[in-house]
């Protein structure tokens, strides 16, 4: 008998295959059947039907390599050939109906008064409404007032009347987990009293594992995934399907799940110019959240579990300030995280999104924080003991009694406080003393500017309060900068550091054995030195470059955390009275973590009453109409949750616009598209819908660019390619057309820029950000016209970005057309926008016509400047007067996976 899955319809000879293909971990199928079974059970607001325990399998220590295992094409398909995994046998099993998150909406002590009116405490939806936006707002409590006292504002008819009213009602309101304030007792005499404000992280965890929107986006078991069935190359992407949670779950029962807890702390400013105050906040999030969902920040994923106090101890001397702050670090840590350790070791039950209850572990997954710090027991004499070594070792971290957790693993390297903070704070101080401060420099100020990327046009040595974006930013350029002015070996270890910090966010390769192959000559030429002595350093005792030998075994962690302390600490600060920041900090997130708690149980209560019953699948189904199984409808609790939960600021997806163009055929678009994918399907390209010059002849182009050729290009392109050419051109054929060829139209329509968008090169579905390519001509500051690099494809048989440079060129975009036909006629040859490439000879720009279309990547050249740049060059002139460049593959991570993987 022939059955079919319910989602892609694929055929499958019996039930057990449609099961299996549907349990595959990486399948589209997957996440559509829990999407739609979670939306299901929220509501008809019932319980899960409890299954049967399965046989339960003794877990082994290691994946079971020889072992047979189920495999599907749906799964991670790669090019050459089918994808292939395996789940942790017995592991995540079902307990009993727990419950859901309604549930816990519904047991609240005011639940009655919601059965006659939903929004209790408020009045009406547009009661809440209100009081939504005011409570969530950064308004202190005098504007509020003065905002409710309007006469415009009482004609409203509002329930409330005053800011304390306001937030009396808000008291009411289901609450998530509650805040608590505890005082420290110190060693050493403080200025003033220590005081820690926290909240049950355990609490934290549960509200994050029974939260409905991550109904889909949580994994329960650890796996292994492999790309083909062969299992000879295995993927690592998501944490349950690194070999640490995989040993995890070999030493927990049978049947429980494994939940990884993700920790986060770094002090950051919360004054702006003066008052040097901060906050330590201690953020919170599951490892079990597929990694895409759990780095939006707009997905809150992160949870404020603790702001550790930032003490003032009073000792005289001054370097053991700093340990005494460590120490108490680590004691505040052990009295936080104490729950967390016991469930741990333990285990507790705990409900998922779908109210399934499952025996739960909470081991210790990662560790994100710039540097570990010390908790010596006696201090001074500690103190006195490590120092002759120049230690800062743990005596007694927090993590000892963490059962399951190895400082190894969870203490992840992740790229801003560990790559790029250690690339300014060493290899920019190495190049700047090994070039010298005023070269370098004015190497950075004289680069010509890209749109939406920062311009140094001061240079970089005098940079204060630096982000980790400009950190970032300098690490694009300085391995061209530096070139031609040290010597080879020493670019080379600054290059293979730049290497690392690129790969290591993809497959680990060799590039750190490279830096310390050729490290030495850092310190012969005098370029290490002590920060405030300026003398040259003879020894590598660098923490951040150390702990980069543990990002080979681990699996990188990505670090959102930092847009997280804007949500969590820097705009709750903002409604203070910039007096006792902690306690107001707690106050306003309580209350915008109840609002937000609130308005998810409306939606979904609000929804369980209009929408109709939703049957849940089951393999007795083979009936059933396929289209019940596709889309969610918009008044659907999934599609709600959805909206509740998506982002404010939308990201423009050229390739959905694309597609919807092609689909639609939208009438009211220009003609030819404006938005269009190329016929490679790795780059999206969008142009403004009214160009730069609508009707322009073409001599007159030709003269405002300062294109002579210009009319001879596009004959003798034309001449090439015909009139309904749609292949790819080559550039294989001399000039035969001259300057007066006649063409078949005589004006033309000119775009000074174009975006372009790529697909991440590791993963096809993540879309990566725009980039603008500027083909504008002289004008103003930019005496000879403002022209960046791309490349185009010039090979019919070779793709980007499989095939990187090969069957590619890299060239300079001069201009960007569009051939006008005469009026009334539709020509073929006039739906394809053009582009004019320069080559550049003695007497003379020459150039070659190109398709836009065959456009397949920005990328960025850096002339070479020689041992001393110019001092007459500046970023208007410097890419105009060049002879040569350098091809910079460090501009992009997408640019330079394509290069390091094809050459």
């Amino acid at each position: 008998m022939t059955v079919h899955c319910p989602n892609c319809l694929k055929k499958f000879d019996h039930e057990f295959s449609v099961i299996r293909h549907l349990r595959q971990p990486l399948t589209a199928c997957q996440s559509s059947q829990r999407l739609i079974s979670a939306a299901a059970l929220l509501a008809r607001h019932e319980k899960p039907r409890s299954p049967s325990p399965p046989e339960l399998i003794e877990p082994a220590q290691h994946p079971p390599y020889d072992m047979d295992i189920y495999y599907d094409s749906d799964l991670g398909r790669h090019d050459d050939g089918e994808a292939a995994g395996l789940e942790f046998p017995g592991a995540a099993v079902v307990l009993a109906p727990g419950q859901t998150f309604l549930d816990r909406f519904e047991s609240d002590p005011y639940s009655e008064r919601r059965k006659r009116n939903l929004y209790y405490p408020f009045a009406s939806e547009d009661d809440w409404e209100m009081a939504h936006y005011l409570l969530c707002s950064c308004l202190s409590m005098a504007n509020i007032d003065r905002f409710l006292s309007l006469k415009s504002t009482k004609r409203l008819g509002l329930s409330f009347h005053t800011a304390r009213d306001l937030r009396g009602r808000a008291e009411l309101l289901p609450t998530g987990p509650r805040w608590q304030c505890r005082i420290i007792p110190t060693t050493h005499p403080t200025t003033e009293p220590v005081r820690l404000y926290w909240r049950d992280p355990l609490d934290c965890i549960e509200a994050l594992f029974n939260n409905p929107c991550f109904a889909d986006k949580l994994d329960f078991a650890p796996r292994c995934v492999y790309t083909t069935a062969e299992k000879l190359v295995r993927v690592y992407s998501e944490w349950l399907t690194g070999q640490a949670a995989w040993d995890m779950q070999s030493q927990l029962p049978p049947g429980a799940t494994l939940l990884g807890t993700i920790l986060s702390s770094d002090k950051t400013n919360i004054s702006n110019m003066t008052g040097g105050r901060c906050a330590h906040p201690l953020l919170i999030s599951l490892a079990n959240i597929k990694m895409a969902w759990r780095n939006k920040a707009s997905s809150r994923a992160f949870l404020l579990t603790a702001l550790l106090p930032i003490a003032k101890f009073v000792h005289p001397i001054e370097r053991m300030l700093s340990v005494l702050s460590d120490r108490l670090l680590h004691q505040c840590l052990d009295i936080i995280l104490e729950p967390l350790k016991q469930a741990a070791k333990f285990g507790r039950m705990m409900s998922d999104p779908l109210g399934n209850l499952r025996y739960c572990f909470t081991p210790l997954a990662s560790y994100i924080l710039a540097t570990i710090q010390s908790d010596p027991i006696d201090v001074e004499a500690f103190f006195a003991e490590c120092e002759q070594y120049r230690l800062n070792g743990v005596a007694r971290p927090f993590f000892m009694s963490w059962s399951l957790s190895n400082p190894s693993q969870f203490l992840t390297p992740e790229a801003l406080h560990h790559w790029i903070r250690e690339f300014f704070d060493h290899d920019m101080k190495w190049c700047l003393n090994a070039v010298g401060e005023d070269e370098l420099d004015f190497r950075f100020s004289i680069l010509q500017p890209i749109t939406s990327y920062r311009h140094f046009k001061d240079g970089v040595s005098k940079l204060k309060q630096v982000t980790g974006r400009a950190q970032r930013d300098m690490l694009r350029y300085i391995v061209a900068l530096i070139a031609d002015a040290i010597p080879p070996t020493f670019v080379k270890a600054i290059r293979a550091l730049a290497d690392f910090r690129y790969i290591s966010q993809a497959p680990i390769s060799d590039a750190l054995k490279e830096f310390h192959d050729n490290k030495a000559i850092i310190i012969s030429s005098g370029a290490r030195r002590g920060a405030e002595s300026k003398q040259p350093l003879e020894h590598w005792q660098i923490p951040k470059l150390e702990l980069m030998q543990s990002v080979a075994p681990s699996v990188s962690q990505a670090d959102t955390t930092e847009h997280a302390h804007v949500i969590v600490i820097k705009d709750p600060v903002e409604s203070t009275n910039n007096a006792s920041h902690d306690p107001q900090i707690c106050r306003y997130l309580d209350r915008a973590e109840k609002c937000r708690l609130f308005e998810i149980a409306v939606s979904i209560a609000g929804a369980k009453q209009q929408a109709p019953d939703v049957q849940p699948t089951s393999d007795d189904d083979t009936g059933a109409d396929q289209d019940d199984f596709m889309e969610p409808m918009e008044s659907h609790p999934a599609a709600i949750l959805n909206d509740l939960w998506s982002s404010g600021r939308s990201v423009t997806d050229f390739f959905k616009k694309a597609e919807h163009l092609e689909e639609t055929g939208n009438l009211s678009a220009p003609w030819p598209p404006r938005t269009f994918i190329t016929t490679s399907g790795s780059t999206a390209i969008h142009l403004n819908y009214d160009p730069s010059h609508c009707r322009m002849p073409i001599d007159e182009v030709s003269t405002m660019f300062h294109l002579p050729d210009l009319r001879g290009a596009l004959a003798d392109y034309f001449s090439r390619e015909g009139m309904y050419g749609r292949h790819v051109h080559t550039l294989d054929h001399p000039r035969r057309a001259t300057a007066d060829s006649r063409l078949h139209f005589d004006d033309l329509q000119v775009w000074f820029k174009v975006r372009i968008q790529q697909k991440s090169f590791h993963d096809v579905a993540v879309i990566c950000p725009t980039h603008t390519i500027n083909a504008s001509p002289p004008g103003g500051d930019w005496t000879f016209g403002h022209y960046d690099a791309a490349i185009f494809n010039v090979e019919e048989s070779k793709y980007w970005p499989q095939n990187g440079l090969d069957g590619h060129i890299v060239t300079e975009v001069r201009l960007i057309m569009r051939p006008v036909p005469p009026k009334g006629t539709h020509p073929a040859w006039s739906s394809r926008f053009l582009v004019y490439r320069a080559t550049r000879s003695p007497n003379a720009l020459m150039g070659d016509i190109l398709p836009l279309d065959q456009l397949r990547a920005f990328t960025h050249i850096i002339p070479r400047f020689g041992e001393v740049a110019n001092p007459r060059l500046n970023c208007f002139n410097s890419s105009h007067f060049a002879k040569s460049f350098y091809l910079n593959k460090y501009f992009d991570k997408e640019f330079y996976y394509t290069l390091s993987a094809t050459m």
